[in-house]
């Protein structure tokens, strides 16, 4: 089982990163065996197609994602509350292959439009949002706190030729995500929402 389990990250893992270089259509099962020094049968063995790598690797995604929503529906809606969201949703984002994973669906958007499993992704972060902001919440609070969440994306997108090491861009993704979530916490204090 073990083998396996490394087998079939190890496809993952090198799938992403040619998925995320050479474009979604552009890659083929073939090159991803060859990346790997196993044949095609092997690789058939853990994934017929492209597509049941891409829903493997959205998969793992959706699950991180769930959890950290059933965390935050159980704790009370609090400032602290959502300040250690973010601080979960930053960790979950650099401590496995998530940004990875949001990197290569960034720059696949047109092949992967109307693939079922991305599709329950931006579902996901729909739901993520959903516990991030009440549903009273003004329009500048929800966007604050949402802007949290995406400005940890920004930092590997936007920013994606800044010479940073992949801490340094952690550290400054939330150092500001936590300022936009303060920030929206001032705004509901001061006209006492």
């Amino acid at each position: 089982m073990g083998a396996q389990t490394d087998t079939r990250s190890r496809i993952q893992e090198v799938a992403l990163q040619l998925f995320t270089e050479n474009g979604y259509e552009a890659t083929s099962l073939r090159e991803i065996a060859e990346a790997l020094n196993v044949t095609k049968a092997a690789l058939y063995y853990h994934f017929k197609t492209k597509d049941d790598i891409v829903a493997s690797l959205t998969e793992d995604r959706v699950k991180s994602l769930d959890a950290l929503v059933a965390w935050a529906k159980e704790q009370p809606h609090t400032a602290e509350t959502r300040r250690e969201l973010i601080r979960r949703y930053s960790h979950d984002m650099t401590h496995g292959r998530d940004h990875q994973v949001m990197r290569f669906l960034e720059r696949n958007q047109t092949a992967l439009q109307g693939h079922g499993k991305v599709g329950m992704m931006r579902e996901r972060m729909t739901a993520l949002l959903g516990v991030l902001c009440g549903s009273d919440d003004p329009i500048d609070v929800k966007l604050r706190r949402a802007m949290a969440i995406f400005s940890m994306h920004a930092v590997w997108f936007v920013l994606r030729d800044e010479k940073a090491t992949d801490e340094e861009r952690t550290e400054a993704a939330l150092e500001v995500a936590l300022e936009l979530i303060d920030s929206a916490e001032g705004c509901t204090a001061r006209e006492g929402r």
